[in-house]
């Protein structure tokens, strides 16, 4: 059961306190103002129960408990019991108070897992099927009391019960994806962290090795003096050989961490569009499948923008998830002009089913469940991520099929967007 999941026992103990406000309320305006008759002495001693209840939890755990899902299952039956028992004593489901008997429901539909929610919902409507047949008169000023006919006390229970499920179908489904939606973007998150763990260890690496080494050269310099001083054949020769060998073995290692510093400085560099792409593309070139890139129109200068390892992960991801589900080939196409810069995606795999299409790049939808079922999918985020990314790039995104065979991806920025110019987005 996941956190978000896991209900806060303050958030039902608050409430609870607004229902028992409620009730009383209810109980002293009728019974004291209206003047009408009902059992006083059982609807208080009910309420008292809430009241002990709440007073019970909260002395014995702390405001930020949060239940597990046994316990919530217990906790909301009781708000369904407690009420559905004034209820009975004050006219069942023909009294108007009847719909209060949704909020268990509700609450459980917002935040519990699917047996829960069941349970739940599955208990309010027996409730609510018991009140139809089982209960005391309606309070009423007449001594004969207010009688419904039955076919209007039928379209009562009808109406709850429908209200009811729908209610918990529907608050279930758009809290899951809210969910679901916050887990992706986490995800998200934490991509875009390694890659910036990523670029800071590059630049860890060149610094630590320009530190280290002149000390290093330092020792170097000692040990072969010392070499040359020391006649062969000596016991303390062959240690100061092995030392000359090892501190020579540390600056090729450190030279190689040098050349990390040129590629850390490239995170700050221009990339052109085209080099944008073949960078991209390069990995997926070896995997059977022919890969091309193709320039389609270009009025002006090539854009050019500062490398940003979200649009190069972005469209990598793109890019990678064509190759996956292609048969022979991949096209990148590109393009500009004065207003506009373009990446397309093609390739000549099976394509999305129509059914699927509005959803193509949401989270936890693998590619596997909307192509041709073909094994190796992965949680479903590489499109999800993808299209998160190129849109915080200020990229407008669309993913769906080609004529005739195949899918295609449409990347499109303005020309400023891309170049990093317009608030809140940097280059590509």
């Amino acid at each position: 059961m996941r956190e978000s999941q896991r209900l806060r026992l303050a958030t039902l103990i608050r409430l609870r306190w607004l229902s028992v406000a409620g009730q009383a309320t209810a109980c002293v305006f009728v019974a004291w103002i209206l003047w009408w008759p009902y059992p006083i002495g059982p609807c208080f001693a009910l309420i008292g129960l809430s009241v002990g209840l709440n007073l019970y939890l909260a002395s014995r755990y702390s405001g930020s408990y949060r239940l597990s899902s046994k316990a919530a299952l217990a906790v909301l039956t009781f708000d369904i019991v407690q009420p559905a028992g004034l209820l009975m004593l004050t006219g069942g489901i023909q009294n108007p108070f009847t719909v209060f008997l949704i909020v268990p429901a509700v609450i459980a539909s917002a935040t519990q897992p699917p047996v829960t929610v069941a349970t739940i919902t599955g208990f309010a409507v027996a409730a609510t099927t018991v009140l139809a047949t089982l209960h005391m008169p309606l309070p009423w000023p007449e001594p004969s009391g207010l009688v419904l006919p039955s076919s209007y006390v039928g379209g009562l229970w009808f109406a709850i019960v429908t209200t009811l499920v729908f209610a918990a179908v529907y608050i279930y489904r758009v809290a899951a994806e809210s969910r679901t939606l916050a887990d992706a973007l986490t995800a998200t998150e934490l991509v875009l962290q390694r890659e910036q763990h990523l670029s800071a260890l590059d630049g860890l690496a060149a610094a630590a090795a320009h530190e280290l080494g002149t000390p290093l050269s330092t020792i170097a310099l000692v040990a072969k003096e010392m070499q040359r001083s020391v006649p062969k054949g000596q016991p303390i020769s062959d240690d100061i050989s092995l030392l000359v060998e090892q501190s020579e073995r540390c600056r090729l290692i450190l030279r190689r961490l040098s050349s990390l510093s040129s590629s850390s400085e490239s995170h700050l560099a221009k990339l052109s569009l085209l080099a944008l792409i073949d960078e991209v593309a390069e990995p997926h070139r070896n995997f059977g499948v022919q890969l091309d890139v193709q320039v389609t129109e270009s009025s002006g200068a090539e854009p050019v923008a500062a490398r940003n390892a979200a649009v190069i992960s972005g469209v990598g991801n793109i890019v990678e998830n064509a190759v996956d589900f292609a048969d022979s080939a991949v096209v990148i196409q590109a393009g500009w002009d004065e207003t506009s810069v373009w990446i397309e995606v093609l390739d000549d795999g099976p394509g999305f089913p129509v059914a699927v299409l509005d959803r193509v790049g949401d989270p936890y939808m693998a590619r596997r469940e909307t192509r041709d079922q073909r094994s190796g999918g992965g949680l479903g985020l590489g499109l999800f991520i993808a299209v998160t990314l190129l849109q915080r790039s200020g990229a407008a995104v669309k993913i769906g099929n080609r004529p005739k065979k195949g899918a295609i991806a449409s990347i499109v920025w303005s020309r400023s967007a891309y170049a990093g110019d317009s608030d809140g987005h940097q280059g590509a």
